[in-house]
C-alpha cells in the first residue's frame, strides 16, 4: 500500500529533550580522573595528526550539497495542511506534487532559513502526473533555483539525500540510495491524492515523510533528480510506514510538465501512453475482477483505428495481464507514445488481438 508523503494537518508538535549530568563520588576517584585525563593529554599531543579519510570527504559532499540546493526547497502551507516544493526559476515559479496543492488556488510559502511567509498561487495543476505550478506574488531578489539532473545516468547505488519539510520540521534532509529505477506506482486516492498512475519513478530508501511531498530527492552532483512523492506502506502493521521505500517522479518528467504549465497553462504533450478510451473494470460471474471493459472509444484514436470498440474487454497489453481498470492503467503508463503493442480482448465470449500504436494521454486539466 502507498501513501502520498505531503499532506498532513499539524497542530503541535512537542520534542522531548531530557538533560544529564552525573557528580563524582569522591575526590579521590576525581583526582585520579583527572590525572588519567592530562596523561592522556600528553599522549595525544605526542600523537600524530588524524589524516581526513574516506567518512570525512562523503561529510564533506553531503555538506556542499545541502548548501547548493537546500535553499532551493520550500514549506508549502495550504490551510491546514503542508508540503514542499522546489524553486524552479528566478522568476518565483515553485514545482510540487498535485496532491500538495489539493484543490486550493492560494498558498503560503516559507523559503529555506526563513521564517517570513510569502503569498503564492496556483498557475496550474496536472493531477495525471501528480505536478502542480505555484508562484510566488511578489519574488523576492536572490531565488535560487534549483538544477536538475538527467533522470536516464540514474543508477542503482547512487546516494540520495531528500530536502523537504517532514511533519513540518522545514529544511530537514535525509539520506540513502536509489533502490530501483523505472518503477510504476499507483497512489491510493483521497486525503489531497488524485490517485494517479506514474511511471518510470525513481524507488529510495532515503525516508519520505508526511511534509516531504513536493520536496527534491538529490544526488552528491547537487542534481535534482526526483520530485518526493510517495512512501510504502505495511498493511499488516494498520498503515505503518516502511522503512526505507520511498518514490520520486523523475527529473525527465518534472521538467516536462513543468515548462508546459509555466508557458501554455496545461498540459498538451504528456510524455504517456494511451489508448484513446474511456474504461471501467469488468467483473466476471464470480464478481471477481476479468479485464477492463471499453465504455467509449475516442473518434480517430489509437483504439479505434485498430479496430476496437465499445464493449469489447481488455485482457492483456502485450505479455501483460489486464484484470481491472488500475492494472490497465498500469501497463500503460510503463510504456510510450508511439509504441506498437498488441492488445488481447474479449467479444461477444469471442478471444480476439488487435496491433495498436500507442497514443499520448491527452491532458485532463
Amino acid at each position: 500500500m502507498l501513501v502520498p508523503g505531503g499532506v498532513v494537518v499539524v497542530t503541535a508538535l512537542a520534542l522531548a529533550l531530557a538533560g544529564c549530568s552525573s557528580s563524582s563520588s569522591s575526590s579521590k576517584a576525581t583526582s585520579s580522573s583527572t590525572a588519567s585525563s592530562a596523561g592522556a593529554s600528553k599522549q595525544a599531543s605526542a600523537a600524530p595528526a588524524a589524516q581526513p579519510g574516506g567518512a570525512n570527504q562523503l561529510q564533506d559532499a553531503y555538506q556542499k550539497v545541502i548548501a547548493d540546493v537546500l535553499p532551493s526547497v520550500v514549506q508549502i502551507t495550504t490551510g491546514d495542511s503542508l508540503g514542499s516544493g522546489i524553486v524552479y526559476d528566478d522568476k518565483g515559479d515553485i514545482v510540487t506534487n498535485a496532491h500538495v496543492v489539493g484543490s486550493a488556488t492560494t498558498f503560503t510559502v516559507t523559503l529555506a532559513n526563513s521564517t517570513k511567509a510569502l503569498d503564492a498561487a496556483l498557475v496550474a495543476s496536472y493531477p495525471d502526473a501528480d505536478l502542480a505550478v505555484i508562484k510566488l506574488s511578489n519574488p523576492p531578489g536572490g531565488l535560487k533555483p534549483a538544477a536538475f539532473g538527467d533522470s536516464s545516468k540514474v543508477q542503482l547505488g547512487q546516494i540520495t539525500l531528500a530536502m523537504g519539510s517532514p511533519l513540518g520540521l522545514s529544511s530537514s534532509v535525509t539520506q540513502g540510495i536509489v533502490s530501483a529505477t523505472g518503477r510504476t506506482v499507483s497512489e491510493p486516492r483521497g486525503g489531497g491524492s488524485p490517485g494517479a498512475t506514474i511511471g518510470n519513478m525513481v524507488q529510495t530508501s532515503a525516508a519520505i515523510n508526511p511534509g516531504n511531498s513536493g520536496g527534491a530527492l538529490v544526488n552528491l552532483d547537487s542534481k535534482v533528480i526526483g520530485i518526493n512523492t510517495l512512501a510504502a506502506t505495511e498493511p499488516q502493521s494498520n498503515g505503518a510506514a516502511a522503512p526505507g521505500i520511498g518514490f520520486a517522479i523523475p527529473a525527465s518528467t518534472i521538467t516536462n510538465i513543468t515548462d508546459q504549465l509555466i508557458k501554455q497553462g496545461k498540459v498538451t504533450n504528456s510524455g504517456r501512453a494511451a489508448l484513446g478510451i474511456t474504461a471501467r473494470t469488468s467483473f466476471n460471474q464470480q464478481f471477481q475482477p476479468a479485464g477492463a471493459v471499453i465504455v467509449a472509444v475516442s473518434q480517430g484514436g489509437p483504439a479505434a483505428s485498430a479496430g476496437l470498440q465499445a464493449g469489447d474487454v481488455i485482457t492483456r497489453i502485450g505479455d501483460t495481464p489486464v484484470d481491472s481498470l488500475n492494472a490497465l492503467t498500469t501497463a500503460l503508463a510503463s510504456l510510450t507514445p508511439g509504441t506498437k503493442v498488441t492488445v488481447s480482448y474479449t467479444r461477444d465470449g469471442n478471444n480476439a488481438t488487435a496491433d495498436v500504436t500507442l497514443g499520448t494521454l491527452e491532458s485532463s486539466s
